[in-house]
């Protein structure tokens, strides 16, 4: 059985992108002008596997086309692109609404009592087979890709969270040796964060990431790909470390028409 899903994938590595997806590619996700013509292919083969092995199901009202998976797809492989990877093993399904929705989620009160509390959801990320984003936010996110907010990149750096036993923000890593210093950077980046919130200061880091160390460790992902030498110059110790992870080195690429600006200095 594994054998053949390893001929099968291989199958898929080497055949040429349909030409209908590398035009939607190439017209909704900007950030594949940045990859040099090697990472290009590859991410080819890697999109062809993904939309292979993950369903798509549209949430309220919303019709899954080609449009939408491949836009999906192609952000989503941008994260394993020089990896040996699973393509996110613990992930089955991915639920798409058309906008951002209300996810209604039980808390426990003061009093003991549990109520439904109503949020607004770009996307979620379960580790229970199945995720859910927001179309009108994918494509949002995929637009603009300085801004350091990608609800794809986000939503899939969980999933890599997911596949660790390591508890929340320590994804499965090369090697074993390898996670003393990812512990150690990422907890005192993490750390530094909460620091700042609470006395008023300034963050070029997301907010959003002191919420938990899974949000902190998804929240540094985007921020790796979308401003990546804006973040080695601020947070080297913690660009080296996602860059061993990810085995790319976005600060480095050749700017191409989609590329970083060079005003490393502004937030």
């Amino acid at each position: 059985m594994f054998g053949h899903r390893r001929k099968h994938r291989q199958q898929l590595l080497e055949q040429s992108l349909p030409a209908k997806w590398l035009a939607i590619v190439e017209r909704n996700v900007p950030y594949y002008r940045t990859l040099d013509p090697g990472e290009q292919q590859q991410l080819h083969g890697l999109i062809q596997i993904f939309l292979d092995e993950k369903r798509f199901e549209g949430c309220g009202g919303l019709e899954i086309g080609d449009e939408i998976r491949v836009t999906i797809a192609a952000q989503a492989c941008m994260l394993l692109l020089n990896r040996d990877s699973e393509m996110y093993s613990t992930l089955r399904t991915v639920l798409v609404y058309p906008h951002a929705y209300v996810s209604r989620e039980p808390i426990r009160l003061p009093d003991g009592t549990v109520s439904e509390v109503g949020q607004v959801r770009l996307g979620q990320s379960w580790d229970r087979g199945s995720m859910v984003l927001s179309w009108d936010d994918v494509q949002s996110g995929a637009s603009d890709i300085h801004d350091g907010h990608n609800v794809v990149f986000h939503e899939f750096a969980h999933q890599l969270d997911h596949e660790s036993d390591r508890g929340p923000g320590a994804p499965r890593l090369a090697r074993r040796s390898m996670y003393l210093a990812w512990a150690r950077v990422l907890g005192h980046e993490y750390t530094a964060l909460l620091d700042d919130i609470e006395h008023h200061r300034k963050t070029f880091l997301d907010q959003y990431g002191a919420t938990n160390a899974a949000e902190f460790f998804a929240v540094v992902t985007e921020c790796f790909f979308e401003k990546p030498q804006q973040l080695r110059a601020r947070h080297p110790e913690l660009y080296e470390q996602l860059q061993l992870f990810f085995q790319q080195n976005p600060a480095d690429r050749a700017r191409g028409p989609g590329g970083e600006n060079s005003n490393d200095g502004d937030a």
